[in-house]
């Protein structure tokens, strides 16, 4: 599970224990744990593939599925899944859903909010999940990170808190691109050739544009030169 699932499934239902039960003839898992679960992964799945439709419709559905629980700690656990997809697209915005939740959030859970907002204290980071810790004490330890989401979300924090470097930059657009992640891709090669021309390498700038033309085509043929 990578570290944005484990948010949601703590507390919810390991996937081990969903099987085990099954095949021990227990009772079965309510509903809206499975329900939440997948619609989580596809609305995840959808924003980093840069649909926007079918992902605000099954973030919806994991809402409801957990709200239907009168539990607001669990449902600020999804709201963190949402906000983790929108850092690692390096969509830096508040994550406003959570707030209100704040209040009913566990530990662990108020300090990866304030880890994707980049001003997780040194005592906070201790609670992170595992391939988050080593991220927030050195941007350095983000290769490390095997699961390609968490090290997507380990990058997009370390620009939030202003501590990436161009090797984490490019770590992260070669990782939106070996999952054809086409919204964090997209944003990773626009904020390099952003610094690429701030800093005059023209030449860097230019082939990481052509890049955005090749992702933003679709694969349309490129128009024919008279």
């Amino acid at each position: 599970m990578t570290s944005l699932q484990l948010l949601l499934w703590r507390g919810l239902a390991p996937a081990l224990a969903v099987v085990l039960s099954a095949c021990a003839g227990k009772a079965p898992v309510p509903d809206w744990q499975m329900n939440a679960h997948g619609a989580a992964e596809r609305a995840t799945e959808a924003y980093l593939s840069g649909n926007t439709r079918v992902a605000d419709q099954e973030w919806t559905r994991a809402r409801a599925e957990v709200a239907r629980t009168g539990r607001p700690e669990l449902l600020a656990r999804v709201e963190l899944m949402r906000c983790a997809a929108q850092v690692a697209s390096l969509q830096l915005q508040p994550c406003t859903a959570f707030e209100p939740l704040r209040a009913d959030a566990a530990p662990p859970e108020q300090a990866y909010a304030d880890y994707l907002a980049g001003r997780a204290t040194p005592a906070q980071a201790a609670l992170l999940p595992e391939a988050q810790r080593a991220a927030a004490a050195s941007p350095q330890s983000i290769a490390g990170i095997a699961d390609p989401l968490a090290r997507l979300v380990a990058a997009g924090a370390a620009v939030r808190a202003g501590r990436a470097t161009p090797e984490v930059m490019v770590l992260a657009t070669d990782t939106a691109s070996a999952q054809g992640w086409r919204r964090p891709l997209m944003a990773w090669l626009l904020l390099r050739a952003e610094r690429a021309g701030a800093a005059g390498d023209t030449a860097l700038e230019a082939a990481l544009r052509r890049r955005v033309a090749v992702v933003e085509s679709g694969g349309a043929p490129a128009s024919a030169v008279p």
